[in-house]
């Protein structure tokens, strides 16, 4: 690098050209300790002394079709990194989280694993927690520049149709582009924010470091006849009586409210309901007949929440932001035995399978002793996310509450109509409740089967149990229950046969 400082390297506010540099680091054997990552739009708060002479001009390299796939990243002094898919994903999402801090942590995941280190992929390391952190939180500020972006027509000629001001959380500004690029056709726009500007032109999409101001698009922008509709609609669906503030403030969260057209009128609208309009069941605006209000109870007015499509995109429960991924249940359809445990468990949270951790260990002793082959019965737990709490670098279990178990009822409901199985081993007291739609106690269901519709209901303990009590006694009683499952099956099976 001729004479220049080999611990700083400069970053031009992108992923490829950290990416270059990173590679250039990786090649020379530099540690993340010893590398010094500097923006291009921060080089005045670095000392001469700090800053190289002369940097490379490798050009950075893009990934094709064809390496994008395999997370394969090369320059033209011949190295060749491989990453998984999900890290390269990660690691493109997590550098548009606005940090000047990014950049080291990139180097240093990319670092650890390049030396073999693939725990730091997970979200249980520590830096590869700071590293999802960092993704979902760009991947929120994604979807939320997508929602809240509210164009208004403009009236000069010779500009672009639609003008609109935003200020994202992240630098999601090119991915929001290509997104309104693809949905608003031929209709030219220009999008501001304090980083710069997006403008298309009906045909070609425009980045540029110029951007403007919020005030300056107000003033241009003409009266639109569409936006004051919108606002009277918007007025005149509002019902106080459904009004859930928390829901609002999470799905719409106030520092968007400033440039939405319709901001202005929520602080107003909360204010009218919490000052009695919520009792009755519409706003006095709306009502075109006259007529004798009805009081209605604000809480049984609320609707409730909608099921989601798939378990993937589950949001009834907050589990799923701290977890890797849903753990659906898994097993032959035509399954005879259903066991159910409590959740999954950090192996299980990781691999997307259920019963793969020390517990799951433990249940295929138990159904291996009891004549019962794995691939023969269906597993799957109450809870299909992993709630856990930190404790150093580990992820340890935490009981689901009653509301989480309450939230994924729709899933497990789906998974039994689904298979039908004819016995039902519940694994501990959760999956038993989650069972009976109720609270109860464990110790009054382990001594005898329980009929249940068409099925029958054997309640044990769970595998983890036997793994904190360290007793042969859990161990047996898990084994003697599925015993008690098979012989229930054949009974059952016995009385089809006679009742035909």
């Amino acid at each position: 690098m001729n004479g220049a400082s080999p611990s700083t390297l400069l970053v031009d506010g992108d992923y490829a050209s950290w990416r270059s540099q990173a590679l250039l680091a990786l090649a020379a054997g530099w540690t993340p300790e010893a590398v010094t990552w500097v923006e291009r739009d921060s080089i005045i708060s670095v000392t001469p002394a700090q800053m190289p002479l002369d940097y490379p001009t490798t050009a950075p390299v893009v990934c094709d079709a064809r390496t994008r796939g395999a997370g394969a990243h090369s320059d033209s002094i011949g190295l060749r990194v491989s990453i998984s898919s999900t890290l390269a994903s990660l690691l493109q999402d997590a550098a548009l989280y606005r940090s000047p801090q990014r950049w080291a942590l990139l180097y240093r995941v990319l670092w650890r694993w390049w030396h073999g280190d693939r725990a730091v992929a997970s979200a249980a390391d520590e830096d590869g927690a700071r590293l999802h952190t960092m993704a979902r939180s760009v991947r929120r500020a994604k979807h939320d520049m997508i929602a809240y972006v509210r164009f208004h027509r403009r009236g000069g000629a010779g500009m672009p149709e639609y003008l609109a001001w935003y200020e994202p959380e992240h630098d999601v500004l090119a991915y929001a582009a290509e997104h309104f690029a693809r949905r608003m056709g031929t209709s030219s726009w220009w999008i501001g924010t304090p980083q710069g500007a997006a403008l298309w032109d009906g045909a070609a999409l425009q980045l540029s470091a110029v951007s403007g101001d919020a005030a300056t698009i107000r003033a241009d922008a003409a009266v639109d006849e569409v936006e004051s509709l919108w606002l009277a609609y918007y007025k005149s669906t509002f019902n106080p009586a459904r009004l859930n503030e928390m829901a609002l403030h999470q799905h719409m969260p106030v520092r968007f409210w400033k440039h939405l057209p319709e901001g202005p009128l929520i602080p107003a609208m909360i204010a009218d309901a919490r000052s009695g309009a919520r009792r009755v069941a519409q706003a006095s605006a709306v009502r075109t007949m006259t007529g004798k209000q009805v009081a209605v109870d604000a809480q049984r007015a609320r609707p409730s929440r909608p099921i989601p499509s798939s378990l993937d995109e589950c949001r009834r429960c907050e589990l799923w932001r701290n977890a890797t991924q849903a753990v659906p249940g898994h097993g032959p359809e035509t399954a005879r035995m259903m066991l159910i445990g409590e959740q999954p468990g950090d192996h299980e949270d990781l691999t997307g399978r259920a019963f793969v951790g020390p517990a799951g260990q433990v249940l295929d002793e138990a159904l291996r002793r009891a004549g019962v082959p794995r691939d023969a019965v269906f597993l799957t737990n109450a809870v299909k996310h992993f709630k856990w709490i930190a404790h150093g670098k580990r992820r340890m279990h935490k009981t689901p509450a009653q509301r989480e178990v309450h939230a994924c009822a729709h899933w497990l409901e789906q998974e039994l109509a689904r298979v039908r199985p004819a016995v039902i081993v519940t694994l501990g007291a959760t999956a038993l409740g989650a069972v009976l739609r109720r609270n109860v106690n464990l110790q009054d269901y382990l001594h005898a089967p329980v009929r249940l519709g068409d099925a029958w209901l054997i309640a044990t303990w769970h595998p983890s149990y036997a793994l904190r009590v360290d007793g042969a006694a859990a161990r047996e009683a898990i084994v003697a229950a599925i015993g008690k499952a098979v012989a229930c099956g054949r009974q059952l099976a016995t009385a089809a046969v006679d009742a035909h």
